[in-house]
């Protein structure tokens, strides 16, 4: 009896653990309801990719129908030099990530000039509006953490953001690695903030703290640009190499897309998480498929701009991935 006992009370925390991990997901899932009931309303296809484009069959038999795309024209001049388009998609489906884009140090530091006097929205809520040297201030006038502040529409009112979304190498890198029907669908400038009592629903819809993969389209690709310098505090990036070519059937066959980092890394292996630090203006491109995840800062804020490209219609709803928020 005592060696039963003994078992049993060993066992308890880890079944504490499990039941706390298990309500944990569920609430970063019930966040995003909203949005998806949205997703299926304006575009009934999004349902079928949702449930299918999580799973590899379903994702190599869209791959295997895509429109391959064949140059029929040199590369045209860019803002990142000499970088070729062809080589970043190799590292890109060997890898899913390709590290070494650094935009010109001028249009850095307009968007970032932008960002710092342009007023963001905390939390994705248009409600909470707020300029981000004034963020602590705008906490006490909200009385809530402020864990993000995104631009929305007008990210595109600074002229470097424009340029870069413009730039003709981001999208010969996406026909190269996608097919021919690789669309721009994003683009966002964002800031994260050390904040100390951020909840539950906060993180979730900032994807922060949780590996997970995107499951915006059937093929996606997402470029990331630095626009602050970033260390281990500021919050950085964390990407799983080659996460986006294999998928363990647990992560496949259910409707979470967020799974623990110890679950993810034993797994896919903790020695190919690559965490992207870099100065500012430096930028990288990953398959978003792969298992990823931001990181909260925790001494300065980080700031940082995306441009995604996918192959499916964009939504005209919300503003590049603008969740729906119910109050």
């Amino acid at each position: 009896m005592s060696v039963n006992a003994s078992s049993s009370s060993a066992s308890q925390p880890a079944d504490l653990e499990a039941v706390a991990r298990s309500g944990s997901r569920l609430k970063r899932m019930a966040v995003r309801i909203p949005t998806y009931l949205a997703d299926v309303k304006e575009n009934p296809a999004w349902l079928p990719m949702f449930m299918l484009a999580r799973t590899m069959p379903g994702r190599r038999a869209h791959w295997a129908m895509s429109a391959k795309y064949k140059p029929s024209a040199p590369p045209q001049s860019s803002l990142f030099g000499e970088l070729d388009a062809a080589a970043v998609a190799d590292a890109l489906r060997s890898d899913g990530i390709f590290t070494g884009f650094q935009m010109p140090a001028e249009i850095q530091q307009e968007i970032t000039r932008f960002a710092l006097t342009t007023p963001c929205f905390g939390n994705f809520d248009r409600a909470l509006e707020f300029v981000a040297p004034r963020h602590d201030q705008a906490e006490q006038v909200f009385g809530r953490s402020l864990l993000s502040g995104h631009f929305f529409e007008r990210s595109l009112n600074s002229p470097g953001v424009r340029a870069i979304q413009a730039d003709p190498l981001l999208a010969d890198v996406a026909k190269h690695y996608l097919g021919s029907n690789a669309q721009l669908i994003t683009t966002r400038v964002w800031w994260s903030f050390p904040t100390s009592a951020s909840t539950e629903a906060d993180r979730s819809l900032a994807s922060l703290d949780k590996f997970h993969f995107d499951l915006d389209d059937w093929r996606m690709l997402k470029f990331f640009f630095n626009l602050v310098d970033v260390d281990e505090g500021t919050g950085p990036h964390v990407f799983v190499k080659g996460s986006h070519n294999k998928r363990k059937t647990k992560h496949q066959y259910t409707l979470l897309v967020g799974h623990p980092a110890d679950e993810v890394l034993d797994y896919y292996g903790a020695d190919q998480a690559v965490t992207l630090t870099g100065p500012a203006g430096s930028g990288f491109v990953e398959d978003p498929f792969g298992f990823h995840m931001g990181t909260v800062p925790v001494t300065k804020p980080r700031l940082m701009m995306e441009v995604g490209f996918g192959v499916s219609k964009p939504s005209r709803r919300r503003f590049h991935g603008e969740p729906v928020i119910r109050r």
